[in-house]
């Protein structure tokens, strides 16, 4: 037990020993300084064999000696992990410190040796875990890739779970990754907990959305509706036979996933021009109040949905060639959010482009709600503005505005690499064909004239 070790132990105690020395600091005066009992520390320093040092005491010790934090990090890991066996308790916050502090290499060296006994990945896991909880989700990025990596079972808990948080953790506004995450991840969606499942469908669903790809996003829309019915009809019948357990546990309340469920549905379908379709979906989120398990949150997220069904009520109005409420449906759109507003614009603009009616008047109405579409940087907001911008550049060309189609042609361009949608780059680039026709039609004119 004294052998290798030893001489770590040795190693790293006697770097200890030469800073004490050259600051001339006794036991006493090094534990009044550091906090650690002096006692604590000659056991520490001199005990046979030596007490085992924690990462806090380290790390004090680092600061009253004038070195940054991470000091011998390097050498600290068998202070934690000794023949195999592995200490939990100093190896967790010892971990998370060189997350902290950035000691990255640290962090390689430990893993290999902790997989050694494939046992440990639970610890990874729990790791990977308390930095999620902890805000810090970019840092527990690398150790939910460890478990997926070395847990041999896909079925296993914390594998799936960690599938789960890396999928969270990695959405972003970038098309291609988010694709690619969404690939990565739904062969898992379903052996997730019930209450987690309802919002990875949920997040499968808008993201997919957000990327255009509206047969899937309306098949997760489809899951997720059948699954917030059964949970419900679950609870409901265990609240009515007064059976005991905890009710389950989501990120929201239960009716804003089924909620959700129609939302996206009726959204998807109307994306595919299947208006009629879309509004019996709408129907059923516009008045949610039956719901049964309805406390001071539910009741909020039923009043959320009155509105967004609402304003799809009127969007399918508008999109199936209503050109008659229009000016209603300004009205209303002033009393929304901007990001509703911008959702709202894009279905009159699509409709005024489809059914060539003039918008002018409204486009001018709201020029500083369009002003201010740059201010989204979600996923959902990227999409929408994108496609605002598209219709706009149709309509300036259609109203002969040739320099207006032309800025927002470029607009289009701009935010298609911004989310490195450069699959769509040429659909966009083909805008300038109006440009083009148009100056056939000038020249036919001209000729004509002559």
């Amino acid at each position: 037990m004294w052998g290798a070790q030893g001489t770590l132990y040795r190693s790293l105690r006697s770097e200890i020993e030469q800073n004490r020395k050259k600051h001339g600091y006794t036991l006493s005066k090094l534990g009044e300084l550091t906090g650690i009992n002096p006692g604590s520390l000659s056991e520490i320093l001199n005990g046979n064999p030596p007490r085992a040092i924690t990462i806090g005491q380290l790390d004090a010790l680092a600061k009253v000696f004038g070195h940054d934090p991470g000091w011998l990090y390097e050498l600290y890991t068998e202070e934690c992990i000794l023949e195999g066996r592995i200490s939990r308790p100093r190896l967790i916050p010892y971990l998370i410190r060189c997350v902290e502090v950035g000691r990255k290499d640290c962090i390689e060296a430990t893993v290999p040796q902790m997989m050694e006994n494939p046992k440990n990945v639970m610890i990874l896991f729990a790791l990977a875990e308390q930095l999620y909880e902890k805000g810090q989700l970019k840092e527990s990025v690398p150790f939910y890739k460890y478990v997926i990596e070395n847990e041999k079972d896909s079925y296993s808990d914390h594998f799936v779970m960690s599938q789960y948080r890396l999928f969270r953790v990695v959405l972003g506004t970038n098309a291609e990754e988010n694709w690619e995450n969404v690939i990565r991840f739904s062969p898992y969606r379903n052996r997730l907990p019930e209450n987690y499942q309802l919002d990875a469908l949920y997040q499968l669903a808008k993201i997919c959305f957000a990327l255009q790809k509206w047969e899937r996003s309306e098949q997760y829309a489809d899951e997720l509706r059948l699954l917030a019915d059964t949970v419900y009809r679950h609870e409901l019948d265990r609240m009515k036979r007064n059976k005991k357990g905890e009710s389950l546990k989501t990120e929201r309340h239960l009716v804003y996933y089924y909620g959700l469920g129609h939302l996206y549905k009726s959204v998807s379908l109307e994306m595919q021009g299947l208006y009629e379709e879309a509004k019996k979906y709408v129907q059923v989120y516009a008045d949610l109040g039956w719901f049964e398990l309805l406390d001071e949150d539910g009741r909020k997220e039923v009043e959320r949905f009155k509105v967004w069904a609402k304003a799809n009520s009127y969007t399918l109005e508008v999109l199936s060639g209503n050109s008659s409420i229009i000016e209603e449906y300004a009205d209303y759109l002033d009393s929304l959010p901007t990001n509703e507003v911008l959702a709202g614009l894009n279905a009159i603009m699509k409709s005024a482009n489809t059914y060539h009616f003039c918008v002018d008047e409204i486009l001018e109405r709201f020029a500083s709600q369009i002003s201010s579409f740059d201010q989204f940087t979600e996923a959902i907001g990227l999409d929408r503005h994108l496609r605002f911008r598209y219709q706009m550049a149709i309509y300036e060309f259609g109203k002969g505005r040739i320099e207006r189609g032309i800025e927002e042609t470029i607009y289009c361009l701009s935010l298609a690499d911004l989310t490195n949608r450069h699959d769509e780059t040429l659909t966009y680039i083909a805008l300038f064909g109006w440009l083009g026709n148009m100056n056939k039609r000038i020249g036919n004119q001209n000729k004509l004239g002559d």
